[in-house]
């Protein structure tokens, strides 16, 4: 089960283009708003529509916490204490964290960033004090994984189905969602 956050201002295409390719996996995701409704609006006043609220889920059936980025998005995900509480659990479980473009901020905030290798949106870097920033599109060291912004929102989403799936399987969606073309030209 993978949990994906969504917080008022969070970037659409962050949160929705990793979860499509995972429900193409057959992974289960299940999104969660943080606020008191079920429709959050994100920062690009698009609203989406959350599986869940957060207090709904008691999350210790989560394979994966995914955390979208955007602004305010990352900040409103950071200041929530019961998702801070979550993710530190969820990390001292040895489970898997992902976060996209400002995300990474609420692990680096939470100390998570030491001694990894990370992505991040340009600017953000300051907030992931211990963090070897390499502003790859993508970025996975262990159990962490990292995008850099919206651009790396499937590309995110192939490495989670390929640490969960394998690599056939990422590879069988890249291929039938043309995906490669991209870097083909064609």
């Amino acid at each position: 089960m993978i949990y994906v956050f969504f917080a008022p201002g969070f970037e659409e295409v962050e949160a929705l283009g990793p979860i499509d390719v995972c429900r193409r996996a057959g992974l289960e995701v299940i999104t969660v708003s943080i606020t008191d409704e079920l429709t959050v609006m994100g920062a690009h006043g698009i609203p989406v529509v959350a599986d869940s609220l957060f207090a709904d889920n008691d999350y210790s059936d989560a394979d994966m916490i995914f955390l979208p980025g955007g602004m305010p998005g990352a900040t409103n995900l950071n200041a929530h204490e019961g998702l801070r509480k979550v993710i530190l659990a969820h990390h001292e479980a040895g489970k898997p964290l992902a976060a996209i473009c400002a995300a990474p901020l609420v692990y680096g905030n939470l100390g998570l960033a030491e001694g990894k290798r990370m992505t991040c949106y340009p600017g953000f870097e300051q907030y992931l004090t211990g963090a070897t920033c390499t502003a790859a599109l993508v970025e996975r060291d262990g159990l962490m994984f990292t995008g850099k912004g919206p651009a790396a929102a499937l590309a995110l989403g192939y490495a989670i189905v390929e640490h969960f799936c394998g690599v056939g399987t990422a590879e069988q969606l890249k291929q039938g969602m043309v995906y490669n073309d991209l870097w083909n030209g064609r």
